[in-house]
């Protein structure tokens, strides 16, 4: 049922809502979010509120920094672990300038126009992101403590210990926000574990990827446990990552766009177009879906995460995997690069004006390689790899027009600033490693 601006103020008289958290997301993901009493609900409904853009890392400067937010009324939720007398609604907005435009140095925005643009294509962009986290043994304050991972269990295992409660408390969380979550299980390292939700058209679904890492945050800091989506915590295990499921539907009917049964694989002309474009600009999209210094210790041979740019079926070592569809409905692909530390708003921005370009320009599709290409060194001879740093993703990012044109020139510039400062900062770091192995010889 669709949610308008009544069924908000009814909803929190109905529950004695005393508090509407306001909140967005910075450039590199973070949620922001400014408190403010049920009172002012109704105003700010009709009319905004306003904050300052400037504190806000990659929006405006000091002289720029009035900003407005407006709430997007379908993404009103209550936080179910608040107390009555703390009794708080959660709703996302979207940012607007004092001139009622559309700030677009602000992550969702950016989504928003590529969905416009696809739109006027016919397509609806359909996306389920899988996000793998760690749960972490903390200290007295709550802090980590790496590498204390809370169990020692594997892919599916039946555990007894408290992160099966762990998980149906974030499921059941999950599901106060409107999250339909489809399973939950251990995944492949000690204290790793995913939990899927419904596939759905990309900016609800970049909301739920958000509201996802803050919820889990939350239900497993109530278990004295620390949820972390750091890509790579642990040396010599696996990473944690968030594959990408997706589809284009045709924007009336909501048909599949991307099957054909006279096809091997069932894919549509446009599928394998789309294929080929995310294939072609898969270096250009690193630095946004792979975002951390951290993020190229996932990306290395032989831990399930993909370095070399290609397509499969079955071949999980493949940047792209066609998984088997139960039906026409189910046809879809799979990009298995992306980590859960990115925004997802950008992620999916990137990923759908790539493969909008790859339509756009009849990209031909490259022939599929189903040899596990890490065992296979000739299947690997002719295949390029994605980026081994994030300075050598940025580099990649800066000439990727496509890519670029996706972030806007603002979100851009603000983006590839923060990460080099990141980056550089990295470089300086004198390492435990580093020590270790050069301390006591030279």
């Amino acid at each position: 049922m669709a949610i308008d601006k009544e069924a908000v103020l009814k909803a929190v008289r109905e529950n004695d809502v005393k508090f509407i958290s306001l909140q967005f997301t910075d450039i590199v993901g973070m949620i922001k979010s400014v408190t403010v009493p049920t009172s002012q609900l109704e105003g700010i409904l009709e009319n905004g509120i306003w904050f300052d853009g400037s504190s806000i890392q990659g929006f405006v400067r000091i002289s720029e920094s009035d900003m407005f937010l407006r709430p997007d009324v379908r993404t009103f939720s209550i936080i179910p672990w608040l107390t009555p007398e703390h009794r708080t609604a959660r709703i996302i907005c979207d940012v607007f300038t004092p001139d009622g435009e559309r700030f677009m140095g602000a992550p969702r925005a950016v989504l928003a126009k590529a969905l416009e643009e696809a739109a006027a294509m016919g397509f609806d962009y359909l996306v389920g992101p899988e996000l793998e986290f760690f749960l972490f043994e903390t200290q007295a304050d709550g802090t980590p403590i790496p590498g204390a991972t809370h169990d020692q269990a594997g892919y599916f295992d039946a555990t007894t210990d408290r992160a099966v409660v762990v998980r149906e408390d974030m499921i059941t969380a999950l599901d106060s926000f409107g999250i339909e979550v489809e399973a939950g299980h251990h995944e492949v390292a000690a204290g790793q574990h995913e939990i899927d939700f419904r596939y759905g058209n990309a900016l609800l679904t970049a909301d739920a990827a958000v509201t996802f890492k803050y919820v889990l945050k939350a239900i497993a800091a109530q278990h004295r446990l620390y949820a972390t989506f750091m890509p790579k915590p642990i040396r010599g295990i696996n990473g944690s990552g968030m594959h990408v499921h997706q589809s284009l539907a045709d924007v009336r009917t909501g048909k599949n766009l991307f099957y054909d049964a006279s096809d091997p694989y069932r894919l549509s002309k446009l599928a394998k177009q789309f294929i080929a474009g995310q294939l072609a600009h898969a270096r250009g999209m690193a630095a946004i879906l792979a975002p951390l210094v951290n993020s190229y210790k996932r990306l290395v041979p032989g831990y399930e995460a993909p370095v070399y740019i290609s397509w499969a079926r079955i071949n999980r070592s493949a940047l792209i995997r066609i998984p088997k569809a139960s039906s026409p409905a189910g046809t879809r692909l799979e990009l298995r690069c992306p980590d859960p530390s990115c925004n997802p708003y950008l992620a999916f921005a990137v990923m759908l004006k790539c493969g909008l370009d790859g339509i756009k320009r009849d990209l031909p599709l490259p022939e599929p390689s189903e040899e596990d290409l890490y065992e296979s060194e000739s299947a690997r001879r002719a295949l390029k790899t994605l980026p081994g740093s994030l300075k050598e993703a940025l580099d990649e990012m800066e000439k990727d027009e496509v890519v670029r044109e996706a972030l806007g020139p603002h979100v851009y510039e603000h983006y590839r600033e923060a990460k080099l400062r990141e980056w550089a900062d990295y470089c300086l770091e004198v390492t435990g490693w580093e020590l270790e192995h050069y301390l006591n010889i030279f």
